[in-house]
């Protein structure tokens, strides 16, 4: 940097202090142009804006707003209802003695059905279109698994089914429970019309055959081909 030069007399004095004021000058001439054209931006902004009036931003249209879709409801009420009903429509404490018929092989027919249905149904008329096994369940998982595979195969039309119950041998005491309870829970689907014990080709004491109400509301005779 270099020193400041000497002032050797008045004269050198008075030309530093022309120049000084010369710098302030211009540089108050530049700020004053400065401001001069931020205020003509400001006035031209305005006046734009005035004439256009209020900006409102458009949507941006290159995107799809689309509405997701709702989940499908739960019929949660219509489960618990039915399944309200099956517990309450099959009891395990129904007495289906004076409902069975007495010969040689337990059997059970409706008011109504005549004894040749029985009769053939023992005799493998009917194919058998169906089957449940209820091997292993425990009473209560076996009371609504017999009650909905009845309802489902009323609603298919299927007219005979078989149900094998077991013969009871590996039951305490070896007494036949779910045999005895499974008479009683058909007993008391209206949709049964009969059951007979199964032939021994077809499962003997450990299964029925049962015969289901057609959708006609009649007995119709569904014979091997």
């Amino acid at each position: 940097m270099k020193p400041p030069a000497r002032l050797n007399s008045l004269k050198d004095l008075q030309q530093v202090q022309r120049q000084l004021a010369e710098a302030q000058a211009q540089a108050a001439a530049a700020l004053a142009r400065q401001q001069a054209a931020e205020r003509q931006r400001q006035a031209e902004s305005n006046l734009f804006s005035r004439a256009i009036g209020a900006v409102k931003t458009l949507p941006d249209t290159r995107k799809a707003h689309l509405p997701l879709p709702l989940p499908e409801p739960l019929a949660l009420q219509k489960q618990r209802d039915e399944q309200s009903v099956l517990r309450e429509a099959i009891s395990d404490d129904f007495d289906v003695t004076t409902l069975l018929e007495t010969d040689e092989q337990l059997s059970f027919r409706r008011p109504g059905i005549g004894t040749d249905v029985t009769r053939k149904l023992r005799r493998g008329d009917w194919r058998i279109q169906r089957e449940l096994d209820l091997h292993g369940l425990r009473t209560e998982d076996a009371r609504e698994a017999l009650g909905g595979f009845i309802r489902e195969a009323t609603k298919l039309g299927l007219r005979c089914v078989r149900v094998v119950h077991g013969e009871g041998l590996g039951s305490p005491g070896k007494a036949p429970v779910l045999k005895s309870r499974v008479q009683g829970w058909l007993i008391q689907k209206n949709e049964v019309l009969a059951f007979v014990q199964a032939r021994p080709v077809d499962g003997g004491a450990g299964a029925l055959l049962v015969l289901l109400q057609p959708s006609g509301g009649g007995v119709q005779n569904n014979n091997r081909p």
